[in-house]
């Protein structure tokens, strides 16, 4: 029996978050839609964030986009877990996926603070 995952794998997700085009965001939000791919998603997106931290070039521009796109189209039971990942390194790769995750506001709309 195979282990591969019928739709993509953790380097496909990665590619896809590099290269965040129309065609690759639906395909993603695909994805996200799917609690069974919750951990391919998220081994995904530690993959993307590892090979931007090893990179000769450090585009931290568009690590923030993609966390702000990441926070904007994840359903809410995928909210903790990306803040989680987010917050797993100092580096500044992970530092700015934080800071676009944090500025598309997904953590506060998916659990908003209780009135006191």
């Amino acid at each position: 029996m195979s282990s591969v995952s019928p739709i993509g794998n953790r380097e496909t997700i990665a590619e896809g978050l590099t290269n965040l085009s129309d065609d690759n965001q639906n395909w993603l939000k695909l994805l996200m839609e799917n609690p069974a791919q919750d951990d391919l998603m998220l081994a995904g997106i530690h993959l993307y964030l590892d090979q931007a931290s090893e990179g000769r070039f450090l585009n931290t521009l568009k690590l923030e986009k993609c966390g702000e796109w990441i926070g904007h189209s994840a359903p809410d039971r995928l909210q903790i877990r990306l803040t989680e990942a987010a917050k797993s390194s100092q580096h500044p790769a992970y530092q700015a996926f934080k800071q676009g995750l944090a500025s598309s506001g997904g953590l506060e709309r998916a659990y908003p603070k209780a009135p006191v």
